[in-house]
């Protein structure tokens, strides 16, 4: 199937990204995380909107079969969402440990959290109106959202998560009725705190998804190709077994696609039979690393965990988001994806045959 071709997912392997690309330099600073937009008022608006049509016509002549916006209306994955709630005051700043790996200045939790308004809605209904395609809308989880603040009014991870998933659950269901066919939910701190992943971790984030006809997926990484990730991934040793504390609990759990790092990680393959039965969103480009993979290397990955999930049930996809890559890195990287993935089809339907 060429990219052109028929506006639904294909039956088999259909391939997908997990978070962020690069935004044009002309809205933001290319190659950095958190950088401050270069317009404003409706010009602003104007060039969000721009940037997330780029974004879907270039994921779609690249053969990426469920479309996302690739996070260009937004400068985080996590803070943009927690901007538009009461409660949170982001001029009282103060320093934490964020996943328990780097320090950061976050705003501060002063009162009671409420979502006042739709924070995603209206760019959503932009995106469903752009492409045929299925789309895909990436959301905080909980506990990585109480994660990202200092909380000064709650005085407790776990209430603050249940408060937070309250909150995601409502914008999740209006993204539902703008047409959104999955919606995923981001818990890279799923891959740290092991003990509240089964205390409350997985309870929240149920309850995020809690109710929704479209599918549901939370991705837990490793996290951007940045120092204080990779410093730490250093330290992890020959094998990353992270994923063994809260697979068998999101194998039992509601959500229906289970997202992970995979090419060029240390995460063994046979980790993915803990979600036997999941559909797994499975990371085959790397994003700690500029070069580009060949198709016959994404190929090898997914190859190697159709040992362990079914081709049914297996979404091709990258290790995480891709913001901090050059635009052409990353643009040529998507190729190499559907390339990859379509070596394996081929050699599906010869098997079938």
């Amino acid at each position: 199937m060429t990219a052109a071709e028929s506006s639904t997912a294909p039956a088999l392997l259909p391939t997908s990204i997990v978070g962020s690309l690069p935004k044009p330099s002309w809205l933001a600073q290319p190659e950095v995380l958190w950088s401050p937009w270069k317009l404003e008022d409706a010009a602003l608006v104007e060039g969000k909107q721009d940037a997330l049509r780029v974004a879907v016509q270039e994921q779609t002549r690249r053969g990426i079969d469920i479309v996302s916006d690739g996070e260009q209306t937004r400068q985080h994955f996590v803070t943009t969402f927690i901007e538009h709630l009461s409660g949170v005051d982001f001029e009282q700043r103060e320093t934490v440990r964020i996943r328990d790996r780097y320090d950061a200045s976050v705003p501060t939790v002063v009162g009671s959290v409420s979502r006042e308004r739709p924070v995603f809605v209206d760019d959503a209904t932009f995106l469903r109106a752009s492409t045929d395609r299925p789309i895909k809308w990436a959301l905080p989880g909980p506990m990585t959202m109480v994660d990202t603040l200092y909380d000064a009014h709650y005085k407790s991870r776990e209430k603050l998560a249940w408060e937070f998933a309250t909150i995601l659950n409502q914008e999740a269901k209006e993204l539902e009725a703008a047409g959104v066919d999955i919606i995923q939910f981001d818990e890279p701190s799923f891959n740290v705190f092991f003990d509240e992943v089964q205390d409350w971790g997985v309870a929240a984030l149920e309850r995020a998804a809690e109710g929704l006809k479209a599918e549901t997926a939370v991705h837990i990484c490793y996290g951007y190709g940045i120092k204080a990730n990779t410093d730490w991934k250093a330290t992890l040793g020959s094998q990353w077994r992270q994923y063994e504390e809260s697979f068998p609990l999101l194998q039992q759990s509601t959500i229906d696609i289970v997202s992970l790092e995979c090419h060029h990680s240390h995460v063994p393959m046979d980790l993915i039979e803990l979600v036997r039965g999941k559909k797994v969103m499975l990371g085959a480009i790397d994003v700690a690393n500029q070069a580009i993979e060949t198709p016959e290397e994404v190929a090898d990955t997914l190859r190697k965990a159709l040992t362990f999930v079914d081709a049914e049930n297996l979404i091709p996809s990258t290790n995480c988001g891709m913001a901090p890559f050059p635009r052409d890195v990353a643009l040529k990287k998507l190729s190499a994806l559907s390339a990859g993935t379509d070596i394996i089809r081929e050699e599906l339907a010869v098997e079938q045959t």
